[in-house]
């Protein structure tokens, strides 16, 4: 199996600005920001997306949200961020390794209202 972009960050082959990472997880910044902050919360397991989550797996999704509270506290951000899985190429899929994005420093009322 080829390694994802995403794969060759976590393994150091590709540089990347990371502001968090354990032994589950890494968080970067996104290359392509939508938005003032635009971080990825990547788990280290390659799981191609979210549709594929297994029971096994929720210990380590459960893990990616405490590691978005914290980064978000850290940034000073807690109070006013989105969080956004795209799941599949017609959902705007284009990396095939689960993350999250973290966006903040904009209003997204229009896109998400309620």
């Amino acid at each position: 199996m080829t390694k994802t972009i995403f794969q060759k960050i976590i393994d150091r082959e590709v540089p990347s600005k990371i502001l968090f990472e354990d032994d589950k997880c890494i968080v970067i910044e996104d290359i392509a920001p939508k938005a003032p902050t635009h971080l990825l919360v990547i788990p280290k397991k390659p799981i191609k997306k979210l549709s594929e989550v297994k029971p096994d797996d929720k210990n380590l999704l459960g893990h990616l949200m405490i590691v978005i509270s914290e980064i978000t506290k850290q940034l000073n951000i807690e109070d006013a961020f989105n969080i956004i899985i795209n799941n599949g190429e017609e959902a705007g899929q284009t990396v095939f390794h689960l993350h999250i994005h973290i966006l903040a420093g904009k209003n997204f009322s229009e896109f998400f209202p309620g």
